[in-house]
């Protein structure tokens, strides 16, 4: 498959603006979306999704988006530079806007971590939604209920989501310790909320 040529972005507006980077790490079903969206209510944060940026740019027809089709119909991955590209062009378009930046999705791992911060802006702090795989399979079978979603409905799945979220994440977590605010979101939104209240009001 032909390899997808880079965009070529100024990163200078984001840099000059200092606004901070957050990383948000939870396993599916830790509610972190839900957090993600409180988070830029209260605090005029701009919530960056990976799949959700891939999936418009898929929609939208461009040739990047064709070419990003192409890969996820093969069952390949899309390579973390066209990944990275998209993210840049989300940052700079919010710059204006924005407090700072929550990153859903990525890092996936410790290579894509390095990867960021070398091209995009080092990590301010990441907030680990941490949730107990008991709790993550009986939501997802929950929300698979509701949602028509099929990969919430099949047990074997959702367990192999969870244990690709712990390989993945595990590592980012355990390098970035330093960075890293556990939140145990096992309780009810606004008592989690409330812990991510006290870990942003240490960026201020």
């Amino acid at each position: 498959m032909a390899e997808v040529p880079r965009l070529n972005l100024d990163m200078t507006p984001f840099k000059e603006a200092k606004l901070p980077i957050i990383w948000v790490l939870g396993g599916p079903g830790s509610g972190k979306g839900t957090q993600c969206v409180k988070i830029v209510e209260k605090f005029g944060y701009t919530h960056i999704s990976s799949g959700d940026l891939l999936r418009a740019e898929v929609a939208s027809g461009s040739d990047l988006g064709k070419s990003c089709e192409a890969i996820m119909k093969s069952g390949s991955l899309v390579p973390t530079g066209v990944i990275m590209d998209l993210m840049k062009k989300a940052i700079l378009e919010a710059v204006p806007t924005s407090k700072g930046y929550l990153i859903d999705g990525l890092p996936r791992e410790l290579g894509q971590a390095k990867i960021f911060e070398e091209e995009i802006s080092p990590c301010a702090l990441v907030l680990n939604f941490e949730v107990s795989d008991e709790t993550l399979k009986a939501r997802l079978l929950e929300r698979g209920k509701g949602s028509g979603r099929v990969d919430d409905q099949n047990i074997e799945t959702i367990l192999a989501r969870i244990e690709t979220f712990h390989q993945i994440s595990e590592p980012v977590i355990k390098q970035y310790a330093n960075l890293c605010k556990t939140i145990s979101a096992e309780r009810a939104v606004d008592e989690v909320f409330a812990d991510v209240e006290k870990a942003l009001s240490s960026l201020a």
